[in-house]
């Protein structure tokens, strides 16, 4: 089932929806795009791993390590709601490249199937409708006095994060995989905690 769209072209449709409709939509393309990557972790531990024993030695040090993020619901719940935001634009920015470069890696290898590089593209492509769905949100937020304006820049990688980390590059196509497996876990209840600490009549 395709995800509805998350405005991401300056729909002026989307200036009417609901604070809660946006956070539906995110939350609902947030949740598209972890089940692809778990898709795809599944292919390469079936396909393309010639052992498990290689499962066990691949880095779990991830590129995002640096990004301070709440461990658990609970200090999800605690910490302040403009610095939840934050790190969720910052879990998003740092994927871009790496997801763009994973992409291109399967497309050039005849090992991996047309079926895998086009998942990976559906992945790359919908890191940055997220972002700009979830700027939708900050500016919604903004807009109704739920969020300070001092997050006005929220939403420029420059200001967030410098993404090219080359980190990144050290790490092999599953290694990729499974971190961006957690980060978009993480990325998902992130934004369902936020949804039900600012509109928790609506379906929480």
């Amino acid at each position: 089932m395709k995800a509805a769209s998350i405005c991401t072209n300056g729909q002026t449709g989307c200036h009417f929806l609901s604070l809660a409709n946006l956070f539906d939509r995110v939350i609902q393309h947030s949740a598209r795009m972890h089940g692809i990557s778990n898709d795809l972790h599944s292919e390469f531990e079936l396909h393309f791993l010639p052992s498990k024993n290689q499962i066990g030695r691949v880095s779990r040090n991830c590129h995002t390590s640096n990004i301070l993020t709440p461990n658990g619901k609970e200090n999800a719940q605690r910490i302040a709601r403009e610095e939840l935001t934050e790190v969720i634009l910052k879990l998003l920015v740092a994927w871009r490249d790496p997801l763009w470069h994973f992409h291109q890696n399967m497309a050039q290898h005849n090992e991996y199937n047309k079926s895998s590089s086009n998942k990976s593209l559906e992945m790359s492509k919908m890191v940055h409708e997220l972002r700009k769905g979830v700027q939708k949100v900050v500016e919604k937020m903004q807009m109704l006095g739920i969020i300070s304006n001092s997050l006005g820049n929220l939403g420029s990688p420059e200001t967030l994060l410098a993404s090219d980390n080359a980190e990144w590059r050290l790490m092999n196509d599953y290694g990729l995989l499974y971190c961006f497996r957690r980060d978009s876990n993480k990325i998902q209840n992130y934004l369902k905690i936020l949804k039900c600490r600012i509109v928790p009549e609506h379906g929480c």
